[in-house]
């Protein structure tokens, strides 16, 4: 049920079923919605925690010069509270949340933002995704991309998308981008 977004993620839970029950009421919905981001924006970091080698990795891409942002489809004002509590903030150069153009992910806009934002090609850039919706976007800018394969991507094997690298461990990004 999670990596298609909070609304989804309460819809589904409501429903008791990944398939999202039309018939209740959009005004409960709207309620239970705004209690869970509630909670939620109140518990971002207790549980939250990064996978094996990406903050050493992160760092050691920073101190070799790289830029690096996040391209999230989380909503904005979740993402800066994270990654404090994950002690990365400082890495980033800066962030785009879901709701932070008219677009997001899987659409290219968000990429495209960066690239301009950054004044670099698209051929200069990398995107690092555990999901399709990552991949997708890549894809649909002709930005390269690797997959990783734990994470949010609903049980399917994120080389199905073709990004063009696919890796089990992130420190392994370094090795690649030699």
């Amino acid at each position: 049920w999670v990596g298609n977004g909070a609304k989804i993620l309460v819809d589904r839970a409501l429903s008791a079923s990944s398939e999202i029950d039309d018939s209740i009421d959009p005004i409960f919905r709207q309620k239970a919605l705004d209690i869970f981001l509630n909670f939620y924006e109140k518990n971002l970091s207790i549980y939250t925690v990064a996978y094996p080698n990406v903050i050493t990795t992160l760092k050691s891409l920073k101190k070799e010069g790289y830029t690096l942002t996040i391209v999230t489809n989380k909503p904005y004002k979740f993402v800066e509270p994270i990654l404090k509590g994950l002690g990365i903030y400082e890495l980033f150069e800066f962030y785009l949340g879901g709701d932070s153009l008219k677009e997001k992910k899987p659409q290219p806009e968000p990429l495209l933002y960066v690239c301009d934002k950054l004044d670099v090609s698209i051929y200069d850039c990398l995107m690092v995704g555990d999901s399709k919706n990552d991949i997708l976007s890549a894809n649909a800018c002709g930005m390269d991309s690797i997959g990783v394969t734990y994470g949010y991507n609903y049980g399917e094997d994120i080389s199905i998308y073709n990004p063009n690298e696919v890796i089990d461990n992130f420190a392994d990004i370094i090795s690649l981008l030699k």
